[in-house]
């Protein structure tokens, strides 16, 4: 689909950059450099590129600074200590001066209309602070807190998009506590859950970035999500103010049970590792009433 930019974004100034490009990096000298150049050859200028390394071991820092001294938009941070990966996104948004975030992994790439083109999206729909990439339309739709919600659980499950396909307004950012950091790599759907109950979401059609799919990533981590999808679903009925009522409530709590029971079933007898069974049942705080909850609930 071709998106037509009617905003010209560039000639929206001010004290700051409109948009603040968040860019975290552990170990990334393979593709930084790619990364970097992609924001800077957009067609899209008002920005300003905040790259945060979690204390990495080879040169990815050096390639950053080198960008950094050519270009004053861009500004480099290198932490103390390493603080992991959504850690490390909340404090990138903490060095972020612009009205919206947009998230950037430091091994993926912006196309050259990508940020223009979220832009002219969030101006156009200023009742909503949160933008999400959502393939299969052919328009710009947005939805509201109780339809993305039902829609999510009772149709086709959507809010699983990763922070490089959304586009956030700073502000709500930080009033809704930004990113939960206890729940490792499925951290960004708990976000993104949570985000839906405070703002209408921007489902948007085009394609803005190109994800890169190597084996480096946290995303291959299966043995991580066993267990915190279970946990950040737990925690999100329960503490969320998802606009649900409570039968739905009550079939989902018995759904993600059956799930991990299942699915911690599948990796024992894929793997025979008693040891990480055991571990992954004691971190999800998953107890043997829980399995047989599971065990009779069916859809």
């Amino acid at each position: 689909m071709e998106f037509i930019v009617k905003l010209n974004g560039n000639n929206i100034l001010g004290s700051n950059p409109l948009v603040s490009v968040l860019m975290t990096a552990y170990n990334r000298e393979e593709y930084i450099a790619e990364a970097i150049e992609s924001v800077l050859a957009s067609t899209y200028t008002n920005f300003e590129l905040i790259i945060v390394d979690d204390c990495s071991t080879d040169n990815t820092v050096n390639i950053a600074k080198g960008f950094e001294a050519k270009d004053s938009r861009i500004k480099v941070y290198v932490n103390e200590k390493n603080l992991g990966d959504y850690p490390n996104r909340n404090k990138a948004a903490g060095y972020a001066k612009g009205k919206y975030l947009k998230y950037l992994d430091s091994d993926d790439k912006i196309f050259p209309q990508g940020i223009a083109q979220l832009v002219e999206v969030m101006h156009s729909h200023p009742e909503s602070s949160f933008g999400m990439f959502s393939p299969g339309s052919n328009i710009v739709n947005v939805l509201k807190s109780q339809d993305a919600i039902h829609d999510h659980f009772f149709k086709k499950s959507f809010l699983d998009i990763g922070p490089g396909g959304t586009m956030l307004r700073r502000t709500f950012f930080n009033e809704i506590g930004r990113y939960h950091v206890d729940y490792g790599t499925p951290g960004d759907m708990y976000f993104n859950l949570k985000a839906c109950c405070y703002t209408s979401i921007v489902l948007i059609p085009f394609e803005f970035m190109y994800y890169r799919r190597h084996e480096g990533q946290e995303i291959n981590n299966s043995y991580d999500y066993l267990y915190n999808n279970y946990r950040y679903m737990r925690d999100a009925l329960k503490d969320l103010p998802l606009p649900l009522n409570e039968k739905q409530k009550e079939w989902l709590i018995k759904k993600n049970k059956r799930r991990f029971t299942v699915n911690i079933l599948k990796y024992f007898t894929s793997t025979f590792n008693y040891t990480k069974t055991a571990y992954a049942v004691k971190t999800a705080e998953f107890t043997f009433k829980d399995a047989l909850i599971g065990i009779f609930h069916f859809k």
